[in-house]
């Protein structure tokens, strides 16, 4: 048994925040901005809201979409490293807010997460662990960051993405997933004292090489090669590490889905946000072989070859 995507959903919160709200702030113009991510907008969550309200909002549109209640899930998968508490899970809150009563439980990989967490949904399927699992990405990351701070106050923004994944045999679904990690780099990302820090040189080398390398691997894992992917759905860091991954793959800029440019960086979020718009304006079509990969702080890295 493999995993397949019945539904997809998105979430992204009111306001849009402008780059040119940041860049005075940081000292660099709009065009700077653009020049050096690719990033025009992010969202910020207005007061009062939390990840898992995003989460919710999201799971509830991918439930919708595949003709699910809350009632038919075995578990509620969060992939994010912004919940609203330690504990109880943002998973758990999640759950209850759909109204779904069920196993729950987070991911935490950063940018990174819903690969990780597709990986974990696709093995406890495979092992009849669970049936349908409800994946969602989340993550509140305006309210870790230091507004004065360039490296990443341009970058992140905030927002929720999610796929509604159910038990196939047939040729559909996750192919196959690979992972790597090198905690030696850890500090290079890190969240400390209620504020996201970053070394964006070191992350993107390492991003377009490890990410690069991983695509490949899950690949030859799948029995595919790199010319007859579809669609390429990495995570949107910088629209210069995506357009670095595309060029090391020899992918074509046309079939990488790409919105960072409207969303800025956010980070679990970013690969089913991606997907669940691309399925609802036509480009994803049933059958196509996607590569969905991404690296987050740990450092970790992950690629996971889907058949739409």
């Amino acid at each position: 048994m493999g995993a397949v995507i019945r539904g997809t959903g998105s979430f992204l919160p009111d306001p849009t925040r402008h780059n040119d709200e940041v860049a005075a702030r940081v000292g660099v113009t709009a065009a700077w901005i653009v020049e050096r991510t690719g990033i025009h907008a992010r969202h910020v969550a207005p007061d009062g809201m939390f990840t898992s309200d995003m989460a919710a909002a999201a799971g509830r549109r991918a439930l919708e979409d595949a003709g699910w209640t809350p009632a038919d899930l075995d578990l509620v998968l969060v992939a994010t490293v912004s919940a609203e508490a330690p504990m109880p899970s943002a998973a758990a809150r999640t759950a209850e807010l759909l109204g779904a009563r069920c196993a729950a439980l987070d991911v935490g990989a950063a940018c990174a997460g819903f690969v990780y967490g597709l990986g974990v949904a696709h093995g406890l399927i495979a092992t009849g662990a669970a049936r349908r699992v409800l994946l969602i990405g989340a993550e509140l990351l305006s309210r870790w960051l230091d507004w004065d701070d360039r490296d990443t106050a341009v970058l992140f923004g905030d927002g929720a993405g999610a796929v509604a994944l159910e038990a196939d045999g047939g040729e559909r679904g996750v192919r196959a997933v690979r992972f790597g990690g090198d905690p030696s780099q850890r500090e290079a990302l890190t969240l400390r004292d209620g504020v996201i820090r970053m070394h964006g040189p070191r992350i993107y080398r390492l991003a377009v090489r490890q990410v690069s390398a991983v695509s490949r691997a899950v690949c030859d894992a799948a029995g595919w090669s790199i010319d007859t992917i579809d669609w390429v759905a990495p995570h949107q860091a910088n629209a210069r590490v995506i357009d670095g991954i595309s060029r090391r793959l020899g992918v074509p800029g046309d079939r990488v889905l790409v919105n960072i440019g409207r969303h800025g960086n956010t980070s679990a979020a970013s690969i089913p946000v991606a997907l669940d718009e691309a399925a609802r304006d036509g480009r994803l079509q049933r059958g196509q072989r996607v590569i969905v990969s991404g690296l987050g702080a740990g450092l970790v890295w992950g690629a996971a070859a889907l058949r739409w």
